[in-house]
């Protein structure tokens, strides 16, 4: 008898107590994919008919969405590649919260409409006390877009040489603030720039002065720039991108400019990003004059560039909740990751691993303080098991340097010590 004939029916397998289960959890489609292939596996005499369902079962992945949960061992705090910064456990409860139906943009006593995210709004409106107003969109090239949009379509834009950016992936901020129907006008040279080479080119086209924070590169040498102090008497918007997120002074990074200083020192706007240095959900923060965030609020391109609900519950969550991981892992002890990462090395050194405890140096990342260098401490690893790690349940993500894997401790939260430990045991019993 062809034993392909023994295969069970597709109702069959998906009668099996835990398909039936897995399909209220990850959806029919996916466990009917997964019985497919089991039934196929079957049909080339890879498994027993009698093993579809067992099959089918190992098959399923664990979440219907195919983005997993990673351990960021690399030493960068914001990896843009890693999803930038990782949300606290308030944030995630707050998202949660607000998966079903919230009261977004309804007042429960009333029962009228409500302005929209207006807790949100308040949380960050507390943080930045010198800002008459605020703003969120969905991400801080969002908002800068729509501050063009809303006061310089059709007028110029005056931004140093310098300034002219590009902000990752390839996208530059001429290109974007040109996308809006503003031009741009250039003043001063790559270098240096003064405040008189700004004063020379305002005329009655102008719309706005922009200071783009160069964040991601340096420029050192003979170099000048215009402070923001310097340009406010120009008889135009003065508008900050700062880029990081920073909300007030960070004595760890000082030379990263923050919304507070900025407004306090004469910005008419600022825009940020919430998911880099302020450690939440991505999204574009406008800070200002109460006029011109009026301005861009009520512009209709605003309502293109909106955030949801979820991320305002995790904003808000960031802003009024406890200290976010980004800002704990910026200043975590470099004493206190040295002595885990003794710890975790001589755990597995102790199960028969090659494994060191070795001082590293982190970064900000997400395109924030380029050159500062934060003292910290790793795993030491051979080579070999980077890419088994970084495929592994969870996958662990470090960096190579010199030929050995490190997994650098300041980005890795304490209590997944023991994850990284049970990660790294796996891969070396597997590769030996």
């Amino acid at each position: 008898m062809d034993r392909r004939r023994l295969v069970p029916r597709t109702d069959a397998v998906l009668a099996d107590p835990r398909l039936v289960e897995a399909g209220g959890r990850l959806g029919r489609p996916v466990v009917k994919a997964a019985v497919a292939a089991a039934q196929h596996r079957a049909r080339q005499g890879e498994i027993g008919p009698d093993d579809v369902a067992d099959a089918a079962v190992a098959a399923l992945p664990a979440r219907a969405a195919s983005l997993r949960p990673v351990v960021n061992a690399t030493g960068v705090l914001i990896h843009t590649n890693l999803g930038r910064a990782p949300l606290s456990a308030a944030a995630v409860e707050a998202m949660t919260a607000a998966a079903g139906p919230a009261d977004v943009e309804f007042d429960l006593v009333t029962g009228a409409r409500a302005r929209r995210g207006r807790g949100a709004a308040q949380a960050l409106a507390a943080a930045v006390p010198a800002a008459a107003d605020v703003h969120v969109v969905n991400n801080n090239a969002a908002a800068l877009v729509l501050v063009a949009t809303a006061l310089a379509a059709g007028r110029e834009i005056l931004i140093s040489r310098g300034e002219l950016v590009e902000i990752g992936d390839g996208f530059r901020i001429p290109d974007l603030l040109a996308s809006t129907g503003a031009r741009l006008r250039e003043v001063g040279t790559t270098n240096r720039t003064s405040a008189r080479d700004y004063a020379d080119a305002v005329g009655p086209a102008t719309g706005f002065v922009l200071k783009v924070h160069p964040s991601n590169f340096r420029i050192e040498g003979f170099t000048g720039a215009a402070e923001v102090p310097e340009l406010t008497g120009l008889g135009v918007p003065v508008v900050v991108d700062i880029g990081s997120g920073l909300l007030a002074r960070e004595p760890l990074l000082p030379a990263e400019p923050d919304a507070t200083t900025m407004i306090e020192s004469g910005a008419d706007l600022v825009t940020a990003s919430g998911d880099k240095l302020l450690g939440g959900p991505q999204a574009g923060l406008l800070l200002g004059r109460a006029d011109l965030v009026e301005r861009c609020r009520r512009h209709p391109l605003a309502r293109a560039l909106r955030v949801d609900k979820l991320t305002l519950a995790a904003l808000e969550a960031t802003l009024r909740g406890p200290v976010p991981p980004v800002s704990q892992a910026l200043h975590a002890d470099p004493a206190a990751l040295a002595r885990r990462a003794a710890a975790l090395a001589g755990r597995l050194a102790g199960a028969g691993v090659d494994a060191r405890d070795v001082p590293s140096t982190a970064a900000v990342g997400g395109g924030g303080a380029p050159g500062v260098r934060l003292p910290s401490a790793a795993v030491s690893l051979p080579e070999r098991l980077a890419v088994p790690l970084r495929t592994g349940d969870p996958p662990v993500v470090g960096r190579v340097e010199h030929a050995r894997l490190l997994l650098d401790l300041r980005t890795v939260p304490p209590e997944h010590d023991g994850d990284v430990e049970r990660a790294v045991l796996a891969v070396a019993e597997v590769r030996g």
